[in-house]
């Protein structure tokens, strides 16, 4: 028996996620968070929960740190979740590359917005 696969739409969903988070597009990936979204502070620590909540971690990253992400593929977790593996360069404001490694983002969705998301070290 083969695994499940990820919804196409689901796939492209995260995809225009992606693209919006590296284009600094806020807006369009707030739209595709619930509105009591439970996101990881991956870079101060913690979780966040709101779009408000989001939307202000995001602005503090974006002054210090520049935080590149790429979808490399996209699998089913047995509970439904999608884990998308993800490679990841930060640059610090001069551009200098001070991290890249590969990590997933696992998120589970509801009514069709990322309501979770985590972040889990291969």
């Amino acid at each position: 028996m083969s695994d499940p696969q990820v919804p196409r739409e689901v796939e492209a969903l995260l995809r225009r996620t992606y693209a919006a988070f590296n284009a600094r597009d806020v807006d369009a990936v707030l739209a595709v968070l619930h509105p009591d979204v439970d996101w990881p502070n991956a870079w101060e620590g913690g979780r966040l929960h709101g779009r408000a909540a989001v939307r202000d971690y995001w602005a503090r990253q974006f002054e210090a740190i520049d935080a590149r992400v790429e979808p490399r593929g996209f699998a089913l977790s047995p509970d439904g979740r999608v884990v998308v593996d993800v490679h990841q360069v930060v640059r610090d404001r001069g551009g200098a590359v001070v991290a890249e490694r590969m990590v997933q983002h696992v998120y589970r969705l509801r009514d069709g917005l990322v309501d979770e998301m985590e972040v889990r070290e291969p």
